[in-house]
């Protein structure tokens, strides 16, 4: 039983996930000042990683929960603002120009098959033509082909399709191959979009990286072996007819105290794309954990590039947490 439990627990936590709960749906628009969409700008719920983006005209909706209290709106180049929640279901926003951020353009790619670019500028008025690219207009965003044919919204995160593997029956097929994943991220990932009170896309849920993300607890290899091989069979829940069968790898553990003193070096991307709890905010909180397993032998220095660029933090001791911890919170995107 307990075998079973490691082999469908994940998706148990999934199906946990989907217990109701009340919330509400808030759609809206986002102008500019002079009454142009902003596409791509951030709507989250205060406190919280729940958001969404604007679509190509703007438009947004997003499901919250029904006790949320503040609506944050931002969006590169422009001010952010606060919208407090008092159980309305429509909110139409305008935000107002950043003269403070209005220093780069950023093209951006919209989906390859249809090869179009997006362009967004915070620079001085733009206009003519550059290698088939036509822009007019200032600080607005600006379009290459028809509008027409866009209307789909502006999401910078995609997933390719995943092919399953055809069913093999043994006796048929007694040989097997299979690659060593130690990928975990996908269960964090679909965490993060069921909170956020959404479906994940079927490409973002990958069996074999839900069940990494869990320790097993394998032993140690030996014998001079780099790991050991452990193995388990138990009857499939859904199909009596069939096994399940579980191979876990565990690497060998180099101990800390044995390894040579470290000196890293992290180039961080502060570009305004990296803006948000799930961008530079997760690059900060990675960066937190690894601190805390430094030793006092150990140095860490900091440069970062695009919306800044320049060295944040000299060459300083694992024995400084604290003096690391704070220049890693002073970094900030879009500066």
């Amino acid at each position: 039983m307990k075998k079973i439990f490691l082999l469908i627990a994940p998706v148990l936590l999934i199906m946990l996930a989907f217990r109701p709960v009340k919330s509400i749906t808030i759609s809206g628009k986002v102008n500019d000042e002079k009454g142009n969409p902003v596409a791509g700008a951030a709507i989250t719920v205060k406190g919280s990683r729940i958001g969404t983006t604007t679509s190509y005209d703007g438009t947004f909706k997003i499901i919250v929960p029904d006790n949320s209290k503040v609506l944050v709106i931002s969006a590169i180049g422009y001010e952010s603002i606060e919208i407090s929640l008092t159980g309305q279901t429509t909110i139409n926003a305008t935000l107002k120009f950043d003269n403070k951020t209005m220093s780069e353009v950023v093209v951006t790619a919209v989906g390859q098959s249809r090869q179009k670019l997006m362009v967004r500028g915070y620079a001085s008025p733009l206009s003519g033509t550059v290698s088939g690219l036509k822009i007019s207009g200032d600080m607005n965003t600006y379009y290459y082909g028809s509008k027409d044919e866009l209307k789909e919204d502006f999401n910078r995160e995609g997933y390719d399709n995943i092919i399953e593997n055809k069913f093999l029956r043994v006796s048929d097929n007694p040989l097997s191959t299979f690659s060593i994943d130690v990928d975990a991220a996908s269960y964090s990932n679909v965490r993060r979009i069921l909170n956020q009170g959404q479906l994940p896309p079927a490409g973002a849920v990958r069996i074999e990286e839900m069940v990494n993300y869990f320790h097993y607890q394998y032993p140690q290899p030996i014998n001079g072996d780099p790991f050991s091989i452990n193995t388990e069979i138990s009857d499939c829940p859904w199909n009596k007819d069939n096994k399940l069968v579980l191979i876990g790898l565990q690497g060998k553990k180099i101990p800390m105290e044995n390894l040579p003193a470290s000196n890293l070096v992290f180039l961080i991307d502060v570009s305004g794309s990296m803006q948000g709890a799930d961008r530079i905010g997760l690059v900060k909180a990675s960066m937190k954990l690894l601190v805390d397993q430094l030793r006092e032998q150990d140095k860490v220095a900091m440069v970062v590039y695009a919306g800044a660029a320049g060295l944040v933090l000299a060459p300083t001791s694992g024995a400084n947490k604290t003096k690391i911890k704070e220049a890693i919170d002073n970094l900030e995107a879009g500066g």
